[in-house]
């Protein structure tokens, strides 16, 4: 009877091959692809969408993928029913007015914070100095002399230099973090959006800017979400006036 079982689950396995999904998800428009669109199956697989919408995902013949985007999930597709396993397009309705093209981030952005981070190592890498043994080889644990290193020793009574250290590397991740949400959350990303000119498109941005963690956790096509929701409340908040 084992063996038996054995086999059977042996010939199940045959007939349950994997097979790969791939292809890519669209706007409702069919010509903008959505970047960062989970796309998972029924058994738990899954994976998200590149920056222009495409997608491959490998699950068994028996299984079905559908696609999730902002909290909102499609259909779901069985495997079998899908024609044309190597292009599978699906369009999803986005909820905005007018997003932007996925791609708007600078490259030299990345090249500057790198050289940034270059120039300024010994202040970013900073750690406030405590007891520590020496790294000298030829310490001996079992000797008269404490093998502390004197250096790091010294400079925990160095208050004012390490006050000043510590001041000066807060200052610069700070100022790294203001340009991070400058270089996504840009007047030219805004501006698609909301249509908004100047004085009333300043006085927005600076109403409605995101900090750094929701900046940091958003993708492109989500932050054109936020933008448009705050965009909603500000319209409404203007016609109260």
């Amino acid at each position: 009877m084992l063996i038996l079982s054995v086999s059977l689950t042996a010939q199940k396995n045959v007939h349950t091959p994997f097979v790969t999904i791939s292809g890519t998800v669209y706007d409702i428009t069919a010509r903008k692809p959505l970047e960062a669109v989970a796309v998972l199956s029924t058994s738990g697989r899954g994976t998200i969408t590149d920056s222009i919408g495409r997608y491959s995902l490998t699950i068994r013949s028996d299984d079905s993928i559908f696609f999730k985007l902002l909290n909102k999930e499609t259909m779901k597709y069985p495997v079998d029913t899908i024609s044309n396993n190597s292009a599978f397009n699906i369009m999803i309705h986005v909820y905005a007015e007018s997003l932007p093209e996925v791609k708007v981030r600078n490259s030299n952005y990345h090249l500057d914070s790198l050289q940034n981070r270059q120039d300024y190592a010994k202040y970013f890498d900073f750690k406030k100095p405590g007891v520590k043994l020496s790294n000298n080889p030829g310490f001996n644990p079992g000797g008269v002399s404490v093998g502390l290193d004197l250096d790091d020793f010294i400079n925990m009574f160095r208050f004012k230099r390490n006050k000043s250290l510590e001041s000066l590397q807060k200052r610069l991740i700070e100022q790294e973090q203001d340009k991070y949400v400058d270089h996504r959350f840009s007047k030219q990303f805004v501006r698609k959006i909301t249509k908004l000119n100047s004085p009333y498109l300043e006085s927005f941005m600076k109403m409605y800017r995101p900090s750094y963690e929701l900046t940091k956790v958003y993708n492109d096509l989500e932050l054109g979400y936020y933008i448009e929701k705050c965009f909603n409340q500000y319209k409404a908040n203007r016609l109260k006036e």
